[in-house]
């Protein structure tokens, strides 16, 4: 008698976890967050100009202050680069 396999199947949203690291008055961080919301991209967005504790996140994820850092499923990217960006979410 043969053993069954079972294999499991795994749904996959194709949703990323996207973090934004910012402040009100950075430029390339509101072009960031705009850009991501044309695309239909959800992000979870921290104020790092007030919140001391994801400031220290963001320093210890990059290694520096700059903003906006943008972490796409733990890959963290440094400033607004669209065409980076748009690889790593699968944006066309």
């Amino acid at each position: 008698m043969k053993k069954e396999q079972k294999t499991e199947k795994v749904e996959k949203t194709g949703e990323k976890k996207v973090e934004v690291y910012s402040t009100p008055t950075c430029v390339y961080c509101n072009l960031a967050k705009e850009y991501m919301k044309a695309h239909g991209v959800k992000y979870a967005e921290y104020n790092v100009g007030t919140d001391l504790a994801k400031r220290k996140e963001m320093v210890e994820k990059t290694g520096q202050l700059g903003v906006p850092v943008i972490v796409v499923d733990g890959e963290p990217v440094v400033g607004f680069d669209e065409e980076v960006l748009a690889g790593m979410l699968g944006i066309k």
